[in-house]
């Protein structure tokens, strides 16, 4: 049934408005001075497609009135971050904060801080953070619980385990001096998440005892230590780069090319690039370079000066918003000459070159046939490389915007399977790569592919499902290329002239030939 906008009264009062589809999920969430004049601006007919498909999805649309266009501001950014709409602008980036949680047991664990989609923190203890995402990769929870001799077990066990034996814990389950000492690592472990001076006087314990080992020659001890300093100086390192006190500027470019968006940027600290990042997203209704930079900025330290290759609408309400949200006077601005046309005109090349290598099309398409929330702009793909019961290895490519992402290409040992069972090598693999990307809290991607059928594409879902993910999966059967989906019984056949099979072909003829060539090393090795 067609949505009919006749049909209801719409205020013309400032605020927001909520799209709802015919199950009541909201799709869409926008903010207007005039709402009556806005929400029927959606159903002229010279919108572009993507605005049209939202149109097409909505049976209802509820509104909340402000005082103000301030107020819609913040109040649709909120809602926003609650809801999380298919059709809004969601950055991936908000995510790149790390936070740890000791947990509230008789022998606290260290854990991940898990999160909900409002922001609050699952489970109970003492949260700690946000730690900068290279930071938590270079100082991960295992090299913390090591140093500071926390359990890792489940459930508190009767006897010791094989960590006490290795040393990472001093066995609290069983020994009664164990139990009186644990209170006070964890009081130390809390200290140095806080980031006070703790961490100095830590240190120098470390340092006095990694002489010791090595006075003992205890070398394999000596050295767990030194790895841990070595981590302990870079998260004091990247914590002093995040909140660094003294003027600051950020730097965008927007550029726009089939009816998405590309943004950059470049946070510069002191004179100095400290951070880059790339950000995609669809035009859709009131999704604009404005409300990109409000979400960014609702997560992220908000700098003094921004910098961009052309201003956003109402950036007068911005700079007001950012001021009061920040303490400071924020001024954002056009550069014409200098140092600071140039560092934008070097984003926009940059953002020319990713439009330039053609990914993109393919990718909007991928995400109109396989009915993706959100264009698959990071693409994992998996397959297996089987050479006799000896010989099977797992293999992952990534590709982000189309093409390759070799840093992020992985390999896999299998560990578990014993034989060839092509399904259950997918499920270890598939279970190993985001069982890792969950406890680091790394990006996850936009799209799983399997090399395989049906039975290939099972093994995967279940390992996802396993570890409690919804992640788009599909499979690419190679002899007539069809892509199979979940609980889909017939395949989808997408014609070979289209880019977005070719994008997947790509994929998997890339994971096949990354497994078997290191497939053909451990032959080799096996052989010599």
């Amino acid at each position: 049934m067609t949505f009919n906008i006749l049909q209801i009264i719409i205020p013309t009062d400032p605020g927001i408005y909520l799209m709802k589809d015919s199950d009541g999920k909201i799709i869409y969430i926008g903010k207007a001075k005039n709402l009556k004049k806005r929400v029927k601006s959606y159903f002229l007919k010279n919108q572009n497609y993507k605005t049209q498909k939202l149109v097409q999805n909505i049976s209802d649309i509820e509104f909340v009135l402000t005082d103000n266009e301030s107020e819609a501001f913040l109040l649709e950014s909120n809602m926003i971050k609650k809801y999380r709409p298919r059709f809004n602008i969601e950055l991936k980036d908000q995510q790149r904060y790390t936070y740890l949680r000791i947990s509230d047991e008789k022998y606290p664990r260290l854990l991940v801080a898990r999160r909900t989609r409002d922001g609050k923190f699952l489970g109970k203890g003492k949260t700690f953070g946000p730690f900068t995402q290279g930071s938590s990769k270079l100082l991960t929870i295992g090299a913390l619980r090591k140093a500071f001799q926390i359990r890792i077990c489940k459930t508190l066990p009767k006897k010791v385990c094989l960590e006490y034996h290795l040393g990472n814990c001093e066995g609290p389950c069983e020994f009664k001096d164990a139990q009186d000492r644990y209170p006070k690592h964890v009081a130390a472990l809390e200290e140095v998440l806080k980031g006070k001076n703790q961490t100095k006087i830590f240190t120098k314990k470390l340092e006095e005892e990694m002489h010791q080992a090595a006075d003992l020659q205890q070398f394999e001890r000596a050295k767990d230590i030194r790895d841990t300093l070595i981590r302990l100086g870079s998260l004091q390192t990247k914590q002093k780069m995040e909140y660094v006190k003294n003027s600051d500027e950020e730097y965008f470019g927007i550029g726009i090319q089939d009816q998405s968006a590309t943004v950059m940027n470049f946070r510069m600290i002191n004179g100095v690039i400290r951070d880059s990042d790339k950000f995609f997203f669809d035009l859709v209704g009131d999704n604009s370079f404005s409300n990109f930079l409000f979400q960014y900025y609702s997560t992220h330290k908000i700098p003094k000066y921004i910098i961009v290759n052309e201003l956003p609408e109402n950036h007068d309400l911005l700079e007001s918003l950012f001021s009061e949200q920040a303490g400071f006077s924020v001024k954002i601005s056009i550069p014409t000459k200098g140092k600071k046309k140039d560092i934008v005109n070097l984003i926009l090349k940059n953002i020319d070159l990713i439009h330039t290598k053609g990914g993109e099309p393919g990718l909007i398409e991928l995400q109109e046939i396989l009915h993706l929330p959100q264009t698959p702009n990071v693409i994992e793909c998996f397959d297996i490389s089987n050479h006799g019961e000896d010989f099977a290895v797992g293999s992952m490519a990534q590709f982000v915007n189309g093409k390759p992402n070799k840093s992020g290409y992985r390999k896999f040992k299998i560990k578990t399977v014993f034989g060839r069972d092509d399904f259950a090598m997918i499920g270890e693999i598939i279970k190993r790569r985001y069982y890792r990307l969950l406890e680091e809290n790394s990006e996850l991607p936009d799209l799983i592919v399997i090399d395989g059928g049906k039975g290939q594409l099972s093994a995967a879902t279940k390992s996802l499902q396993s570890l409690g993910l919804k992640l788009p999966c599909i499979s690419l059967a190679k002899e007539n290329e069809e892509v199979y989906v979940p609980k889909n019984k017939k395949p989808i056949i997408i014609p070979k002239n289209k880019p977005s099979l070719k994008i997947l072909q790509y994929a998997r003829d890339e994971t096949h030939r990354f497994g078997v060539t290191y497939n053909r090393i451990i032959r080799k090795n096996q052989i010599k």
